[in-house]
């Protein structure tokens, strides 16, 4: 909803009340005005126009530059006819015919087109009102100002809203651009550049023109991993390096047959486990949203491909999962010689974004949290917490 319908809402409100306002201001004094048809006639034609226009002042778009002319008119013939309906009217600060609801008029001026629109039509506001009052009194001149001032003041403030709600619409663009961009990037390093990387490995390996094909995927690699990092807002100041990349490696996801229903969390993580690979899960599903399952499992299965190629083919690691009231904890540990101090920080310099996108990235969308800790010699661990919403209390895992 714009920032500003509710000023639209209010100011019909305040067309209808002081419309009413004018009429009954007008029964209780009708003594007092020598032309009494006069008086009659404009509040007929002002009050037939304010409910037959109450969709005009609905909103910006239906509020047209026509329409504002029209209503101003209306609001300064009422103010100028009233010395004909009340020849004493000059001699008192009595209240014109239209009465405050000439207000109306200057704030929709206020709120359609900012304080330059307010400041023209209470100006002219304030001549009528000096001309009708011939030789105008402080009061009539405090009062002049008043809706003058006030006037521009909320236009002002109408400009300064919008302009707040364009910058949030262009900040929500950009976070949006932002995490899509950042998805692609996780998808990208765990399919693409892992496959060049292996590519470039193998390659070498085999020699002979297998290693021509492997140089030229290790130049794919370097500019794709450099596109893929400068396109990229860093949310993280850590990073994966070649040596913490990741094989390329399939895993069956079961098919979610209720395609809004909770998946359980343990059919997706299962299928890592094997020889080297040990996975404690709790003895009751661990559900969480389809969604937030595979982005969950794609993390464990990435921080998998890190021990691998890292810790090397001979390493041990464990899977645990602990199921929360309130979150979803899933430990990944390894018994490989650890990360060296400041690699991966090196690594992101260099455009490998594996742990900050493919690990971190992925939980930070789920509102969860990645930590990692690495001591070199002792092996790594890598936490990942989901929360989700609370629910009857079930056991930890143990192993």
């Amino acid at each position: 909803m714009s920032v500003e319908q509710p000023l639209w809402r209010a100011l019909t409100a305040y067309r209808v009340l002081t419309m009413a306002y004018a009429v009954l201001l007008f029964v209780f004094t009708r003594d007092n005005f020598e032309r009494p048809g006069v008086a009659v006639g404009y509040l007929a034609v002002m009050g037939v126009w304010t409910l037959a226009t109450l969709p005009k002042v609905a909103g910006a778009t239906a509020c047209t530059k026509r329409f504002l002319i029209a209503d101003l008119a209306i609001a300064l013939t009422g103010i100028l006819l009233t010395p004909f309906a009340d020849v004493h009217a000059q001699s008192f600060d009595g209240p014109t015919l239209p009465s405050i609801w000439t207000a109306g008029s200057v704030l929709a001026y206020a709120i359609k087109g900012g304080w330059r629109w307010a400041a023209f039509a209470s100006s002219l506001v304030a001549v009528a009102n000096i001309i009708e009052r011939g030789h105008p009194s402080r009061d009539t001149l405090h009062n002049v100002l008043l809706v003058w001032v006030a006037s521009i003041a909320i236009g002002y403030v109408v400009e300064v809203a919008r302009a707040s709600e364009r910058t949030l619409a262009r900040a929500l663009e950009i976070e949006a651009a932002t995490r899509e961009r950042e998805r692609l990037a996780r998808d990208i390093h765990d399919s693409v550049l892992q496959v060049l990387a292996m590519v470039q490995r193998r390659g070498t390996a085999l020699g002979g023109e297998a290693a021509e094909l492997g140089r030229m995927a290790g130049e794919q690699e370097v500019a794709l991993r450099t596109l893929v990092a400068g396109g990229l807002t860093r949310t993280s100041h850590v990073s994966e390096d070649a040596s913490l990349g990741a094989v390329v490696r399939e895993v069956d996801e079961p098919d979610d047959p209720g395609g809004d229903g909770p998946a359980d969390l343990r059919g997706l993580l299962a299928p890592h486990a094997g020889a080297r690979v040990t996975f404690a899960e709790p003895g009751a599903p661990v559900l969480l949203p389809p969604a937030a399952a595979r982005e969950l499992a794609a993390a464990v299965g990435a921080a998998l491909d890190n021990v691998r190629r890292h810790a090397g083919a001979d390493a041990r690691a464990w899977i645990l999962v602990e199921d929360w009231p309130d979150e979803v904890i899933v430990t990944v540990r390894d018994d490989g010689p650890g990360i060296p101090e400041g690699r991966l920080a090196q690594a992101e310099g260099e455009g490998r974004l594996g742990v900050a996108q493919s690990i971190r990235g992925r939980l930070r969308d789920l509102g969860g949290t990645a930590d990692l800790v690495s001591v070199p010699g002792q092996g790594t661990e890598v936490e990942l917490k989901v929360p989700r919403a609370p629910r009857g209390p079930r056991g930890k895992a143990g192993t």
